[in-house]
């Protein structure tokens, strides 16, 4: 197969092999043709293209409002400190990428005049640049002209280690290069297969320069406009109140024609996950509820009522369990969970190993997610071409206990197993969400019979989702044995996705607890296997990396991946939203409408 692959994509490059005739050929091989369209682009064989968007109907503006609603709540607006899905996707209402992510892994122009390809000069055929033409006569909210300048500043301010940038991970190792006021040159230290990392997506939204050069530094988190954005995205500031809602209304200068279709867009945060489906399933008191982790019984009773329906949109999102590395209650230097700690029962493979056995995730799957949740065995799941073959399920308490019989955990008062002083008793924290508890009592069950006590945590989405220092709540501090999210792929790559387990992306004070490794493990071959896959231009080699990734950290039982998590949400019959699964709810707002 790779021999054949390598084959194929060179007949593409050489101009022997048509892509649409690349697209047939490889479906014997098993790849679906928006992976083979992925393939080709992120090869350079041939540009990635938007095919998946709809077309847009509306001729006109003046749609009335639209009405959404999110039962976590967003606290900020800057996409560059955003460490939840709810701040980077209320940014996102304002600020834009050069390109986004389609629902079938191929990327679509934003601000970006279009998407480089090595026909049209914007790939270099060796892999260590690209080139972005920007779009002309794009503004900022405020009437500021929008340039090269902005681009290249973005960069500057995301890598910069005194703005603690959530997104520096994708503009380290990269030169930016201004060429004209209209272009920009990304150049790559070396061969660099994704280069649709900066500037792309969640990652790559752009921020102003003549409004955040003055707080590029210690003083980032001051700037007025974290609060209140100045974005080019088709709909501009009104209000915000965190933790509450957030307004906004049409931008009339919007660089896209007869868009956006929308008078006024409220986001309303707060509640709980049921309340969200049935405002729109039931009541159809809002237009759209973001992701319904809600059980399936439960939405498909509300969807028969026959006002909204259930999109449930494939990608790689992942429900799983953080078994802490380090020590939560020990403080080194104002610090708990420090990097210079070991977690004193999970530092013991055998215990890791025992817990895993005791998460029941074909139950929790099926009595619980159903449509919105196949449970899994690895952290990566999509694109298939990612998903490693060689991990397993499997519930088997029995087997739990006898691995700790054999480790020297013995019972002790209580029936709770015990080694050197060190009782196995853990805190288990995730936000509060019906699923989400119910999956802690069936794994605080299952631990009971081995011997394992668990007392449960919750805490307020809200909380538990934001970028407060001071929290410490937060789940980027981890100041838990155990926690239960879950994480959002917004790339149709792994390679963001995969670097949470990297060594040098570790959450500590010292990055304001910004870093996406947040479970604290550290490991030589992950973190040698991700530098090479950042520039094998081999995409079968390159697959192989990241599935060898997903295998040591699935292997060493620092987590625990639970089920996959579809895009699931609910929208009123007539809204007509643009959706996609790689990238953030609204990432083409714009293009939103509704029918009658």
């Amino acid at each position: 197969m790779e021999e054949t692959l390598r084959d194929l994509i060179g007949r593409v490059k050489r101009g022997s092999l048509s892509r649409r005739g690349f697209v047939k050929r490889v479906a014997a091989l098993g790849l679906t043709a928006p992976m083979a369209t992925q393939l080709l682009a992120v090869t350079g064989a041939a540009p990635a293209a938007a095919q998946s968007v709809p077309a847009y109907a509306p001729t006109r503006r003046g749609g009335g409002a639209l009405r959404i609603l999110y039962w976590q709540a967003s606290t900020l607006l800057n996409p560059h400190f955003a460490v939840g899905t709810t701040n980077q996707d209320s940014s996102r209402v304002f600020y834009e990428p050069l390109a986004g992510w389609a629902t079938d892994g191929t990327l679509h122009p934003v601000l970006a005049a279009e998407i480089p390809s090595v026909e049209n000069g914007g790939l270099s055929p060796d892999g260590r640049s690209v080139t972005w033409k920007l779009k002309r006569g794009v503004k900022w909210h405020d009437g500021q002209d929008f340039s090269a300048d902005d681009v290249v500043f973005t960069a500057a301010y995301s890598r910069n280690p005194q703005v603690g940038a959530t997104t520096s991970g994708s503009y380290q190792g990269l030169n930016v290069v201004k060429v004209d006021d209209y272009t920009v040159r990304v150049e790559f230290e070396r061969p660099t297969p994704f280069w649709a990392d900066a500037f792309v997506a969640t990652a790559g939204v752009i921020i102003p320069r003549h409004l955040f050069a003055n707080f590029n530094g210690p003083n980032s988190r001051d700037a007025p406009t974290n609060l209140r954005p100045v974005g080019t995205g088709a709909y501009r500031f009104v209000s915000f109140a965190p933790g509450d809602t957030l307004r906004a209304e049409a931008n009339p200068n919007y660089h896209k024609p007869n868009r956006p279709f929308f008078d006024t867009v409220e986001i309303k945060g707060g509640g709980d996950a049921v309340s969200a489906a049935r405002a729109v399933l039931q009541t159809a008191d809002f237009d759209y509820a973001w992701n319904l982790q809600v059980e399936d019984e439960i939405l498909q009773r509300l969807e028969a009522a026959g006002r909204g329906k259930v999109n449930i949109v494939e990608g790689g999102n992942i429900e799983f369990i953080q078994l802490n590395a380090t020590d939560p209650n020990v403080e080194v230097n104002g610090e708990r969970s420090s990097i210079t700690t070991q977690h004193p029962a999970f530092r013991d493979p055998a215990v890791r190993q025992a817990m895993a056995l005791l998460v029941d995730r074909e139950s929790i799957s099926r009595f619980i997610y159903g449509r919105g949740g196949p449970a899994t065995p690895n952290f990566l799941n999509n694109p298939p071409r990612f998903r490693s073959p060689n991990m397993r399920m499997e519930f088997n308490v029995a087997r739990a206990n006898e691995i700790l019989d054999r480790a020297g955990w013995a019972r002790g008062q209580g029936g709770i197993r015990q080694k050197d002083g060190v009782r196995l008793r853990f805190v288990f924290q995730t936000s509060v969400n019906a699923p989400r508890q119910r999956t802690q009592q069936i794994i605080r069950q299952a631990a009971q019979r081995a011997g394992i006590e668990i007392e449960l945590k919750t805490v307020t989405a809200s909380v538990f989702f934001s970028s407060d220092v001071a929290n410490p709540d937060t789940f980027t501090k981890f100041y838990a044995d155990m926690q239960m999210y879950t994480t959002t792929m917004t790339q149709a790559d792994p390679q963001r996705f995969m670097n949470q387990y990297v060594s040098w992306e570790i959450s500590s004070r010292a990055n304001s607890w910004q870093g996406r490794n947040i479970v604290r493990w550290r490991n030589e071959e992950y973190d040698r296997i991700f530098r090479e896959a950042e520039g094998e231009l081999d995409p079968v080699k390159r697959a192989a990396l990241f599935i060898r990734m997903n295998d040591l950290i699935v292997g060493s039982n620092h987590i625990i991946p639970i089920v996959q998590r579809p895009l699931v949400s609910a929208s009123l019959n007539n809204l007509r939203p643009v959706l996609s699964a790689w990238d953030s709810t609204v990432w083409l707002l714009s293009d939103w409408w509704r029918e009658g």
